[in-house]
């Protein structure tokens, strides 16, 4: 003979706890891939509206583009990466401040070589954002290396250094190649550049520092270790 159980009003059965942790998981995973998506996109928008310059012969809609994208990426960011644009310092707000006015210059006056000098500004707050943690410190590669590996070992701390070094030598160098295409180039091959062309080396560069912090440092930090 068998007995029927029973349930409490408002009791559950428990199956319930299972498909709640299922729907949890997939919710999770639903906003990591929107996460990962915006992301994707943030990365992505800035080069893509300067290559739409190449098109549109209207620079007040562009500069409005980059008025949205500068503050988009700060307030919207996810992850412990958009955590950290959002905890502005001094020197972060300096440079979104100049930014911020440089767009609106755009948008005020539709000037397309105000437009042409935008990417120079970048590279300058780049330089001056990355610049200003050599100076106070954590420098910047340390900070986001920390973000994957908080305890830092002391030749691991020198090599960010050196690396953030690289970055404001290449923010200086781009800057001031930049402000020439700005200056003397067409509009076509200037869009080229600072939208395509910019961007390819900075993935060299990238692609240069992992390779070089695989092959040569942590092999290098090992021998060390060991000895």
């Amino acid at each position: 003979m068998h007995t029927r159980r029973s349930h409490a009003p408002g009791a559950s059965d428990d199956t319930d706890a299972p498909r709640a942790t299922r729907d949890s998981n997939d919710v999770a995973r639903q906003r990591g891939w929107t996460g990962f998506a915006l992301g994707v996109i943030a990365k992505l928008a800035y080069p893509a509206v300067i290559l739409c310059a190449w098109f549109l012969d209207a620079p007040r809609y562009v500069g409005c583009l980059l008025f949205a994208l500068l503050w988009l990426q700060r307030c919207a960011g996810t992850g412990a990466f958009g955590a950290s644009l959002r905890n502005l310092t001094r020197v972060d707000w300096a440079v979104a401040f100049m930014l911020s006015v440089a767009s609106a210059g755009i948008v005020w006056t539709n000037s397309e070589q105000l437009l042409r000098v935008y990417p120079a500004l970048v590279n300058l707050g780049l330089l001056i954002v990355f610049g200003a943690t050599l100076v106070r410190g954590p420098t910047m590669i340390e900070k986001f290396a920390r973000i994957g590996t908080p305890d830092l070992s002391e030749p691991a701390i020198r090599h960010t250094r050196r690396v953030t070094q690289i970055w404001c030598a290449f923010f200086l160098a781009n800057g001031m190649f930049s402000l020439y295409t700005a200056l003397y180039w067409p509009r076509e091959a200037w869009s080229l550049y600072n939208g395509a062309i910019a961007y390819g080396l900075i993935g060299l560069l990238l692609g240069g520092e992992i390779a070089w912090r695989y092959l040569v440092i942590l092999p290098r930090v090992r021998r060390s270790e060991s000895a």
